[in-house]
């Protein structure tokens, strides 16, 4: 696969993902009254770096920055596109050809590191939301998060799979 072709398989891998997650996030949310993480703290997060301020003691006691709502979720859509890039880095063009649920399951799971170790101590929460009012609340919330992305992963992979399968089918009837 070219670099190219990988780059392009990993955004839509990345944003179908993502698409997935926020719609399992929204029906969290809908029916049984379940808040996600709101993306605005990473924005801020993100562009209180330009500033110099890679942790807060509170991110939601933080000033908020202009643009954060947006910047934030740019940054959600762009961290599911190096997620799925690393999961083809790692499954190689194959995956694509023949998806499977594991190694999105794993990278899933793999991927709730990223808000335990490094976003959540940096928005003063924590590690592992430790320093949160329910912090086994907040983990198994990300957890479910991050493995719906895997999930998405999945689908996602499917989806294009068929896609490519659809382009080379030729009709009997035509």
């Amino acid at each position: 696969m070219h670099t190219t072709s990988l780059l392009i398989n990993a955004i839509l891998l990345g944003i179908g993902a993502t698409i997935f997650m926020d719609l399992v996030a929204w029906v969290r949310l809908r029916f049984f009254a379940i808040p996600s993480l709101d993306y605005r703290l990473v924005g801020r997060w993100l562009l209180s770096m330009l500033r110099g301020q890679f942790q807060h003691q509170n991110i939601m006691q933080s000033s908020p920055q202009p643009f954060e709502r947006s910047t934030g979720w740019i940054a959600h859509y762009v961290i599911g596109a190096v997620f799925a890039f690393f999961l083809l880095a790692v499954t190689g063009p194959t995956w694509l050809q023949n998806p499977t649920i594991l190694m999105p399951l794993i990278i899933g799971l793999l991927s709730v590191g990223f808000p335990f170790f490094f976003m959540q101590p940096a928005f003063g929460f924590g590690i592992a939301a430790s320093k949160t009012p329910a912090p086994a609340i907040a983990r198994t919330r990300s957890l479910i998060a991050h493995l719906s992305f895997g999930i998405g992963l999945y689908l996602t992979g499917l989806c294009l799979s068929l896609q490519r399968i659809a382009e080379k089918w030729e009709p009997i009837f035509g």
